[in-house]
């Protein structure tokens, strides 16, 4: 399926302003980096919690574990959506047991891949909560699942597409809107 851009959301320096916005968010209510873990889906996810952990560490001075989970076994969908599905690697090197679990994602779209986080973050232990972190509300959900912190909140039709790269993997940053075309 082809795609055409049809608007940039955000830019390099929007995007580091949302997730420093999110980590003030996420400090603000959790009072400390003291009982916080960040665990982002892979991949782009996982890159985005890395950015989230670093700026809650600069801002609170303590060390936050962060991981990556790979949710792809978990979903409801794997063996129709794909022939042979892309397994990545899930890092999650310390407990989770009694934690706050920040669970993060690129863009929230239906709600399914977050459930499939929940269920397979459980696998891991019993934190004591899991706030969700998205930087990309998207809407159009299917599942009862929505965000404690969201970057930007972008209404889409199912025709479109949100976009979202990073410099780690897409060698640059940046958010667009792009329309489906058969």
């Amino acid at each position: 399926m082809k795609t055409k851009e049809k608007s940039t959301i955000l830019d390099t320096r929007a995007m580091r302003l949302v997730i420093d916005r999110m980590a003030h968010e996420i400090l603000e209510r959790n009072k400390s980096a003291k009982n916080l873990v960040v665990v982002g889906m892979q991949t782009r996810g996982a890159i985005i919690a890395g950015r989230l952990a670093k700026k809650i560490e600069e801002m609170d001075g303590r060390a936050v574990p962060v991981g990556a989970l790979d949710i792809t076994l978990y979903r409801d969908d794997y063996r129709s959506a794909f022939k042979q599905p892309a397994v990545q690697a899930t890092d999650i090197r310390f407990s989770i047991e009694g934690k706050d679990v920040i669970l993060v994602d690129d863009v929230l779209y239906t709600g399914r891949t977050a459930r499939a986080a929940l269920d397979a973050l459980t696998d891991f232990g019993r934190p004591k909560t899991i706030q969700f972190a998205v930087l990309i509300d998207r809407g159009l959900r299917e599942f009862p699942i929505h965000a404690d912190y969201i970057g930007k909140t972008v209404p889409t039709a199912k025709n479109e597409e949100v976009k979202v790269q990073v410099t780690e993997k897409d060698a640059h940053d940046g958010v667009w809107m792009v329309e489906l075309k058969k």
